[in-house]
């Protein structure tokens, strides 16, 4: 992902909601979100070159996501950041034991930031130094940064999110068809920033303008799959929406699964 607003703890029936958008170069092979198990106890995006994912949840109600750091120059690195989310939804630890046992091996991977739920939620980096927090309740969002690195695409998503928070609908996306459609609004804004309130990130300025997006249009490189996850005590909702060059709508996925 490179655009990630979540709630936490922070609406009445829905413990965690997670909005965000995957931006990646359209000729990477992905597959779209479906079950990555037999049993369907895992579900979500999956990276066909590297392997991995950049988000997927488990039926037990785990989430993990993760970002990559931007500074603007190549890495190379032994391990994909793609693994840290597929490991996690594919075990049955909870955050605090995974993200221990990741901490001598954290400089292994592309530079990232790691957001995961597994009733809390907690966030990693590896970049400049690696480090783990949880996060207090409330509205925190994610881009190519740290945490709440306030960006203006950030900001935006987060205040959509907030905005979202305060009807407190208690609706399933099932059983009401437009629920999730202001936080879908948010993630499909293709406004860019103005040059004065661009991050400096180390590319050149086309590409700083056009990250500035929270919804990135292009042939070669842009927004590949927006998504929303909610999380009840019940079970979790997961909506996948995918785009290919130019913006051109790929299909979209709504699943319910129910709590084991």
């Amino acid at each position: 992902m490179c655009l990630i607003a979540v709630a936490v703890d922070a609406h009445p029936r829905w413990r965690f909601v997670l909005a965000g958008n995957r931006d990646e170069f359209h000729v990477r092979p992905t597959a779209a979100a479906g079950f990555l198990d037999g049993d369907e106890a895992t579900y979500g995006g999956r990276d066909l070159q590297a392997g991995g994912g950049w988000l997927q949840v488990a039926r037990d109600g785990r989430v993990a996501t993760v970002t990559n750091v931007r500074l603007g120059r190549a890495e190379s690195s032994p391990r994909s950041r793609g693994a840290l989310v597929a490991d996690f939804v594919a075990g049955t630890s909870t955050a605090s034991p995974y993200l221990d046992a990741l901490q001598p091996v954290a400089s292994e991977y592309g530079r990232f930031n790691l957001l995961l739920w597994d009733g809390a939620a907690h966030y990693a980096s590896n970049h400049p130094a690696h480090g783990a927090r949880t996060l207090a309740p409330g509205v925190h969002a994610l881009s190519n940064a740290d945490l709440d690195t306030p960006w203006p695409k950030t900001e935006a998503l987060r205040v959509a999110m907030t905005r979202w928070l305060t009807g407190a609908d208690r609706r399933t996306p099932r059983e009401g068809g437009d629920l999730l459609e202001p936080l879908f609004e948010a993630l499909a804004d293709p406004y860019e920033a103005p040059d004065a309130m661009l991050p400096d990130t180390g590319v050149c300025l086309e590409w700083e303008r056009r990250l500035s997006a929270a919804f990135i249009r292009g042939a070669d490189y842009g927004t590949r799959a927006s998504t929303v996850v909610l999380v009840g005590d019940d079970g979790l909702w997961f909506e996948e929406r995918s785009f290919g060059p130019g913006a051109m709508p790929a299909g979209r996925r709504g699943r319910w699964l129910a709590r084991r």
